[in-house]
């Protein structure tokens, strides 16, 4: 696979995993009661915490990997696994306990959320966004990593444009176009994950590659 090609695939599996289109009708029901801008406000909290937070793991993953003192294969495998329940939750048009628990889920609803729990972490960046990152950036370098990070900036940039039209889109997308969107990425993801998994099975047992 070429860096070009590596690059995408991060940028189309990130988008599957941040799902910018689950996040919006989430974002117009906590900020329903709020000015226009106390939502951008948020808009731009989110985006620059999810920022960080995948940055961080651009930079340290391999740190914790080594830290904890697990294979990437095995990381692999279980990263994919992560991503594979969070597809068929998408396929579902749900967001799934992986994203988000009820306790977390009641807590957006009654408003008490700062954009950084559990809005920005674990909704969006959340175990699948954070897993996908770490398996992305052990092909080495400050320059793979700084292009990950680029990447990732994309992303967050795309991510905060859409909260911060999050109203006007939702009025203009019906639920069952947004959920169509999300169905879609959930396929997306899905067949990455099973190929993400394949990938650290081959390598775990190589009987079977």
């Amino acid at each position: 696979m070429s860096a070009l090609q590596e690059y995408l695939r991060y940028i189309v599996t990130l988008t599957a995993v941040l799902d910018p289109f689950l996040a919006i009708p989430i974002f117009i029901g906590v900020t329903a009661a709020r000015d226009d801008a106390a939502r951008r406000r948020l808009a731009d909290v989110v985006s620059i915490t999810v920022f960080l937070v995948l940055a961080a793991s651009t930079l340290f993953g391999e740190s914790l990997l080594i830290g904890l003192g697990a294979s990437l294969p095995a990381f692999q495998v279980g990263g994919g696994l992560v991503l594979l329940l969070m597809a068929l939750a998408m396929l579902n048009a749900k967001v799934g306990e992986m994203r988000q628990t009820r306790a977390e889920a009641e807590e957006l609803e009654a408003g008490e959320v700062s954009g950084v729990v559990p809005l920005a972490v674990p909704l969006l960046a959340g175990p699948g966004a954070i897993s996908t990152t770490i398996i992305a950036a052990q092909a080495g370098g400050i320059p793979h990593a700084l292009a990950l990070i680029v990447c990732i900036g994309v992303m967050c940039v795309l991510l905060w444009a859409l909260l911060r039209a999050a109203h006007v889109v939702g009025a203009r997308l019906s639920t069952t176009a947004l959920n169509v969107a999300t169905r879609i990425l959930g396929l997306i993801l899905a067949a990455i994950a099973i190929e993400t998994m394949a990938d650290g099975l081959k390598v775990l047992f190589p009987a079977f590659a």
